[in-house]
């Protein structure tokens, strides 16, 4: 089978690299490399809910998410009232996604921010925001627990997430942004450890797909997020 234009096989992940601790004053900080594209998560935890959440005993995990200006070839103007609609889209996934994975009784009446900022941008900056956030998360939660703040972890299990697509007329996963850009199908695909599905969100960009296409999507799309769920227990792991 012919490989892609940088070498790898249909199936396989571009090169990943998760380094935490990367900014000192977050609880959660987390550079993500996933092939070019870099994304910085950071995880922030502030003694207050929403106020609709006020006075019920549980907390709350939410996202923001944004594409610095030279993060792309073209400056990406700063959005600094308000984020783009693609970038509000991208931030409401991130949120549903690591909420899936989180008792939010135990977390307790306090908010973890994730702020998911994209450094430079070559395809996946969604799904790479996911699988690092996730790793921010857990270094935030870390230090609740190290500060007797809560007695058990609120997260479940892992979550990641990770692109899959056809692209002349082969089922790839992981896409590159010169494969994103010329795919015919397109899907952003998010698991959890145990193989639950939280977020398939996908589209026939310039062709249509079979029932068996999406379930051979679905399953290489799940082949990747359990390398990546390795991954960041890996990092996990090592000390900062």
């Amino acid at each position: 089978m012919p490989r892609r234009t940088d070498g790898r096989r249909a199936d396989e992940l571009r090169p990943l690299q998760i380094t935490r601790g990367y900014t000192r004053a977050a609880p959660g900080s987390v550079l993500i490399r996933t092939g070019q594209t870099v994304v910085l998560c950071t995880a922030t935890i502030e003694e207050s809910v929403p106020k609709w959440r006020e006075g019920k005993g549980l907390g709350w995990v939410t996202a923001e998410y944004d594409m610095l200006p030279g993060s792309t070839g073209a400056r990406r103007p700063r959005h600094r009232i308000q984020a783009d609609g693609r970038a509000t889209e991208i931030q409401r996934i991130i949120g549903r996604v690591i909420r899936s994975v989180v008792d939010f009784a135990a977390l307790g009446e306090r908010s973890i921010w994730l702020d998911c900022d994209v450094i430079q941008a070559d395809g996946g900056t969604r799904t790479a925001a996911i699988t690092g956030a996730y790793v921010a998360l857990t270094d935030a939660v870390r230090r609740l627990m190290a500060e007797r703040k809560i007695a058990r972890s609120p997260i479940a299990e892992p979550v990641a997430a990770v692109s899959v697509g056809k692209v002349d007329g082969r089922l790839l996963l992981d896409l590159d942004y010169a494969e994103d850009s010329r795919a015919e199908v397109d899907f952003n695909v998010a698991m959890t450890a145990s193989g639950k599905l939280v977020e398939v969100q996908g589209s026939g960009e310039g062709a249509t797909f079979t029932r068996s296409e999406l379930d051979r999507m679905v399953t290489l799309a799940g082949r990747g997020i359990r390398r990546l769920i390795a991954a960041q227990g890996n990092a996990l792991a090592r000390r900062k």
